[in-house]
């Protein structure tokens, strides 16, 4: 199989949106083409899930991808190499034998694909699906994937077990530079919208005997989709959320508080703090309101778990908070 990375002028297939996005702003083509990242094998383990050493096999013994070269001659892969290894690990993870894919023609594979995405309903499935609509910024497949799911599962369910953990990990790949920011903005922006849809058409009734939560991003934290899905958790349950969303002033919470009296706090950190850290952050939080319950959430929080202070709650995911919640009637 020849790759396209092998055609030094047609390093990367521009998916369709990008195309528009690009042309819309009068970028040329030189600049398209060079926009488009290059994947190292350990990229494409991340986005894909499998070892590099098991690309590296399927690379030698069936020629599954061929790589480019840089001038120093080191390996890189493109969009097509990635999407290529996304199918042939869906097809193998159902049965079929990596000898039989690789004697499938281009065709013939994404039509294979194409007929189990329909039925897929496992996660795994459904988050490489994901995975490619967001390489490919394909808005139609990315809504056809969560559509299937909520279906199948509710969409709470769909929220823990599929666009939560697909979120986690565009947030490593953001951070580690697996995927550019349009890429991470597109999903972003789909999901965000998913679930604003979601949470207005909850019931606004604060049942008896449930709580106040306030929810908020510290200042300069503006990746909200995690304290998103809380808010759409418990709402759904129930419970009375004030939603103060990003970058939140520290002097501003103490107001809010005194005029809604939350039972609970609930934060986020995605990034680290420009000014100060994540321990003296949490133990200023904990010195503010020494009567509430705060629980704080997100990837660097987990990261640097050892500098949350005692008496601070960790929630590593919406599953989490569900099950914490019961503590709290």
């Amino acid at each position: 199989m020849l790759s396209v990375c092998s055609n030094p002028f047609n390093l990367f297939k521009i998916p369709p949106g990008f195309i528009k996005l690009f042309s819309a702003l009068g970028v040329t083509l030189e600049v398209q083409r060079n926009f488009m990242g290059k994947y190292s094998i350990k990229d494409l383990e991340k986005l894909s899930g499998i070892k590099a050493h098991t690309i590296r096999i399927w690379e030698k013994r069936y020629n599954i991808v061929k790589p480019g070269r840089t001038g120093t001659n080191i390996r890189y892969y493109c969009d097509d190499d990635l999407k290529r290894i996304l199918n042939v690990s869906l097809l193998n993870r159902h049965g079929f034998k990596i000898s039989k894919i690789a004697r499938l023609s281009d065709v013939q594979l994404i039509e294979n694909v194409v007929h189990l995405a329909q039925g897929a309903d496992d996660h795994e499935s459904q988050l490489e699906q994901l995975t490619i609509a967001m390489i490919e910024l394909d808005e139609d497949r990315f809504d056809k994937t969560i559509s299937r799911a909520i279906m199948q599962i509710g969409f709470e369910e769909t929220v823990i077990k599929l666009i939560y953990p697909f979120f986690e990990k565009i947030g490593i790949l953001w951070q580690t530079g697996s995927i550019n920011p349009a890429q991470e903005h597109f999903v972003s922006n789909l999901i965000r919208q998913k679930l604003l849809v979601a949470i207005d058409g909850l019931n606004h009734v604060h049942e008896p005997g449930r709580k106040n939560f306030l929810l908020f991003l510290p200042e300069g934290e503006l990746h909200e989709l995690g304290l998103l899905f809380y808010h759409y958790i418990l709402r759904k349950h129930g419970h009375k959320v004030i939603y103060l969303g990003q970058s939140v002033p520290f002097d501003d919470l103490g107001e809010v508080a005194g005029i809604h009296n939350p039972d609970v706090l609930i934060t986020s950190f995605t990034t680290s703090l420009k000014d100060t850290s994540l321990k003296e952050y949490m133990e200023k939080l904990q010195q503010a309101f020494p009567e509430k319950k705060i629980y704080v959430t997100g990837l660097f929080a987990r990261e640097h778990e050892n500098e949350i202070p005692p008496g601070i709650l960790k929630l590593t995911c919406p599953g989490d908070l569900v099950r914490k919640m019961k503590d709290l009637l």
